[in-house]
């Protein structure tokens, strides 16, 4: 017969009338024929899938809404699935054809009920032979002392699921058996209906209500289509291998499944045929929530240095773009400061331009080239042109566009070992497309138990997953959702792999890793959580990689109580609090990842925390960059902060970072904000309730840093929960391998940082503790470069570049101790260096300032020495008021020849300031192209090489911080009303 005698439509109407073994002979006629049985998929196959009484839609409980991509792959996976109960027994391999004959046994079928052969269970139990079915008639059947199963035996329930009910407890002491179609009620004696100790048990298509299957090791169990209800769980007791797929928990008292204690080294026969079964199983993926991720603008770097390991995202970002996307100016100006200091002001020099004094109003008889040139500077190869042409981050006046993509899961399996034996380990009880809803708790592991749960889905729970007592657990692709604490806990050593799930909308955090835990957590979505995504304390540690976290109403990572994870390579974003969270002595490494567009500090540092962070993209937050807060610490290396609402880095309250090679650019106002406060024992203000937070400040910055440490003491009172009892005092870790590579420092350091195109002042300095600040190119602000307003300790500026900025190059207030050594000071738009304070002024070249070169005013008791100044216009020094000190040695050079300013200005009232030594080099009336002087002996500065003797750690720092006055910094029109505003007290 032909298929092609009849229309295909035809065939497939005669064919849906086949039984399924008639559709099994039609398959192999021909190939033409197989085909065309093939066809069959969404109708006669799905009908016979459907018609099995013994399974239920193959994506139930969990999506049965949802088809399956096959529905004859799935009726097949469900017939391979029944038999494993039947495949005990000696592998017969002496000859091919012994094996017609294997398995071949003459099984009765006894039936139980009314009017039939037995109307007990016991009673058909008693006679029945290996591997008989018994078939039980609708109605219930209740026993009075446990029934033993001693032979293999297959129990059924005919008619529908719920018309046959057992009020029986079992044990079964025979080496497998199936049971079908049955409903389990715990008997009066025994909440335990089920349980073996060594044999292996195949449930299919059953419901326990208010009872409990147990099963202990060497024992087995595999489980399908089943629902546990009305406060049922599975015991699983030092289980080498159980399965349990497609299962129902829901209404649980305590947790649905427990697994407890280490795989037992004896396996029964069952092992290896589930263990197989395992890996039949095609990836499940759970569409889980409708919440993805939104589709945010990942921008990051142009160049400079890339993660290594790292893919790169590249993408092209307008000036439009970022307005629109921060909903402020790209670029903000006139940031103002109270204390009657305004950045926004003209200095002194620049209002003689404005009447006429400057060059630009100077018709230039010359053709002399007077500029000294500097560009060759110690920091000028990070503002050269690239080979191609491309400006380097630091010369940009753009902000950068590309960020490291996401790896993905594969690709971290690939570089990870590790977490590549854990993905494909298949020991203990192994949970597949299961359903867990409104009950305590979903699985509990405890005592060195294993697991692995994969595609399910865990929702309306108080937790989903426990894990502690160096117990290892496997999740892959599930839904973790709406629990009323934390989604998962890691406690006491724990380990596993979490990896490729959605965690979100849970009351605490998605996860909560505790105790020496230490998982694996790559590639999942935290998100919607009511508090943090992940939390990491009390000696907890981990690997963070590559997920998606956003959307939380606290931090997305939060880290404290000698928390020490690693955090690499995530995306951080649209956070309702900080993106990371460091406080209470908490530590980790935090490296290479996208943290954006949160409300708060991109990462926040305060109370002991004491992290690295390294070579992460911390952008287009609506607060701070960074923010290292009351006792913060940490080494912030090699970060990207840019295009953030508030400052770059925000530095306050007896901190001791350590900030070396960070890119700070286009942040909207200060570059790095070093703050104090001034009373210690202000407990109020210590805690975040700070008098007047109500004011024009109280919603941005301030509210953002009183949430943190609000943060903390909520985290706090939440420790206790579940009744642990913890001492973090007496149980800390020793502090680990990657501290001691850190250079010891007593004092906060500032080292090697690029400052630049911020919208306010580079470097804004008010502080009563010791600063240094070393190495840093300061270019390209729209305020002063440096600006230190309070310092009653000594802030050492050392080997700076300060380039180009749109206000003066270093501002020094009155009272203030600063010491300005080895820096180059160029082209800035007023004064080079304005210095009320008292300090030195030592070996300086400040060159090309539109300002006087240095204005020393005030009552100062200053030294300064051995500079080379040359002003494009005004005094080279100035000395202005009754300020104390020596000037001496100084060499200067006369900047444009229109300019009728004496180079050396000393008020001829001053008697306390004395001027020795300088030189004096003018211009002669020969007409030359060519520059009549450089600097040499040595070259221009910075030089390429710190001094020698210069220590970081000098100076010692002091536990006491203060601040006087309320500090307030806005942004103009058109900044975000809230975040623009940071105030300190």
């Amino acid at each position: 017969m032909e298929v092609g005698s009849l229309p295909v439509e035809l065939w497939r109407v005669i064919l849906a009338y086949l039984p399924l073994p008639d559709l099994g002979r039609c398959c192999q006629v021909c190939r033409a024929w197989r085909e065309l049985i093939l066809s069959l998929d969404n109708t006669r196959w799905r009908q016979l899938c459907l018609g099995c009484p013994e399974c239920r839609h193959p994506n139930w409980p969990s999506q049965p809404h949802l088809e399956p991509p096959s529905w004859r792959e799935a009726l097949k996976q469900h017939a391979m699935a029944t038999r494993t109960w039947t495949q005990n027994g000696p592998e017969l391999q002496s000859s091919a054809c012994l094996l017609f004959f294997r398995r071949r046994k003459d099984r009765r079928v006894w039936h139980v009920g009314s009017g039939c052969e037995f109307e007990t269970l016991r009673g058909a139990l008693g006679v029945v032979g290996p591997y008989d079915r018994v078939v039980l008639h609708p109605g219930v059947y209740e026993e009075q002392a446990e029934v033993v199963l001693k032979v293999p035996v297959e129990l059924v329930g005919l008619g529908r699921l719920g018309e046959v009910a057992l009020l029986v407890s079992m044990e079964q002491q025979c080496p497998t058996a199936r049971l079908c179609n049955l409903v389990f009620m715990p008997p009066w004696f025994s909440t335990v209906v089920y349980k073996t100790s060594w044999g292996h048990v195949q449930l299919d298509n059953c419901n326990f209500e208010g009872a409990q299957l147990q099963i202990r090791g060497p024992g087995t169990c595999q489980a399908r289509f089943c629902s546990f209800s009305q406060g049922s769980s599975a015991h699983l007791l030092g289980v080498v291998l159980s399965l349990l797929d497609s299962c129902d928990f829901s209404g649980s008292d305590t947790a649905s499944v427990t697994v407890e204690g280490p795989p037992v080294s004896e396996r029964n026969w069952a092992c290896k045929h589930l263990a197989a079964l395992a890996r039949t199983f095609p990836s499940c993926g759970v569409s889980g929530s409708n919440n993805s991720p939104p589709r945010g603008h990942l921008v990051g770097s142009t160049g400079g240095h890339h993660p290594s390991g790292a893919n790169v995202k590249k993408e092209q970002v307008s000036i439009e773009d970022r307005q629109r996307r921060t909903g402020v100016e790209a670029v903000c100006q006139g940031t103002v400061i109270e204390d009657c200091w305004n950045d926004g002001e003209c200095s002194e020099g620049e209002e003689e331009n404005q009447d006429g004094g400057g060059t630009n109003n100077i018709k230039n008889p010359f053709t002399l080239d007077y500029k000294i040139p500097c560009e060759h500077h110690g920091l000028s190869h990070l503002l050269k042109p690239r080979p191609d042409g491309s400006l380097p981050l630091a010369s940009s006046p753009d902000p950068p566009s590309v960020t490291p993509e996401l790896l993905t899961f594969q690709q971290e399996l690939d570089r990870d070992p590790e977490a590549q034996m854990l993905a494909a380990s298949t020991l203990g009880c192994i949970l597949r497309r299961c359903l867990f809803r409104e009950g305590k708790g979903g699985m509990h592991l405890s005592n060195y138990g294993q697991a692995r749960l994969e595609g399910n889905v865990f929702r309306g729970l108080n937790y989903a997953v426990r894990c502690i007592q160096n117990s290892t657990i496997v999740m892959l692709r599930n839904e973790v959702c709406e629990c009323r604490a934390s989604g998962v806990f890691l406690r006491l050593s724990a380990q596993g792999l979490i990896a490729d799930n959605n965690i979100h909308s849970n009351g605490e955090a998605g996860l909560d890793i505790r105790k020496g835990a230490n998982p694996i957590i790559v590639c999942n979505k935290i998100h919607s959580g009511l508090r943090s995504g992940v939390v990491v304390l009390g000696n907890g540690k981990g690997s963070i990689r590559s997920n998606q976290i956003y959307n939380n109403k606290e931090a997305g990572v939060y880290i404290l109580f000698s928390g020490n994870p690693v955090v690499s390579g995530n995306h951080i974003f649209q956070g309702q609090a900080a993106g990371i969270a460091i406080n209470e002595n908490g530590r980790g490494m935090i490296t290479e990842n996208v943290i954006k567009e949160n409300q708060w500090g991109g990462v926040d540092i305060r109370r002991g925390g004491d992290p690295i962070l390294r070579n992460n993209y911390i952008c287009y937050g609506y607060s701070d960059g960074v923010v290292v807060g009351e006792r913060g610490r940490g080494l912030i290396e090699g970060n990207h902060v840019y295009c953030n609402k508030g400052c770059g880095v925000w530095v306050m309250s007896s901190s001791l970072p350590q900030l070396l090679g960070n890119y700070i650019t286009h942040n909207c106002m200060y570059g790095l904000a070093v703050f104090c406060r001034k009373d210690p024992e202000n407990t109020e203000a210590r805690e975040g309730n700070w008098p007047g937070q109500d004011g024009i400040g109280a919603d941005g910055g301030s509210g953002e840093r009183r949430g943190v440490e609000g943060e903390g003491r909520e985290g706090q009172e939440n420790l206790n929960e579940e009744g642990e009892l913890f001492a973090w005092e007496s149980d800390l870790d020793s502090e680990d391998e990657r501290h001691s590579a850190r250079r010891s420092i007593s004092v906060a350091l500032v080292e090697s940082n690029c400052m630049n195109y911020n919208g306010a002042v580079g470097l804004y300095v008010k502080s009563s503790e010791p600063l240094n600040v070393f190495a840093n190119l300061v270019n390209s602000n729209h305020g002063t470069g440096i600006a230190v307003l309070q310092s009653s300790q000594l802030t050492r500026l050392v080997t700076n570049c300060i380039l180009g900025n749109d206000r003066g190059g270093v501002t020094v207030e009155k009272d203030c101790r600063v010491e300005l050594r080895g820096n180059g000071i160029y082209k800035n738009s007023s004064h080079g260096v304005s210095f009320s304070g008292n300090g030195q002024i030592v070996e300086n070249d400040v060159v090309g300032n539109h300002g006087y070169g240095i204005q020393v005013s005030g009552t100062a008791d200053i030294k300064v020495l051995r500079n080379r100044v040359q002003p494009a216009q005004g005094c080279g020094i100035a000395v202005l008021g009754p300020v104390k000190g020596v000037v001496h040695d100084n060499l200067l050079f006369q900047g444009h020849p229109g300019n009728k300013k004496t180079l050396l200005h000393l008020d001829p009232g001053n008697e306390s300031c004395v001027v020795r030594n300088n030189s004096v080099l003018r211009h002669n009336n020969s007409c030359t192209s060519a520059p009549p002087w450089i600097l040499e002996n040595p070259p221009p500065r910075p030089l390429a090489s710190s001094p020698s003797g210069l220590s970081s750690s000098q100076y010692p720092s002091r536990l006491g911080i203060s601040m006087t006055t309320r500090i307030s910094a806005t942004v103009e029109s058109g900044c975000h009303s809230g975040s623009m505003f940071c105030s300190i007290l």
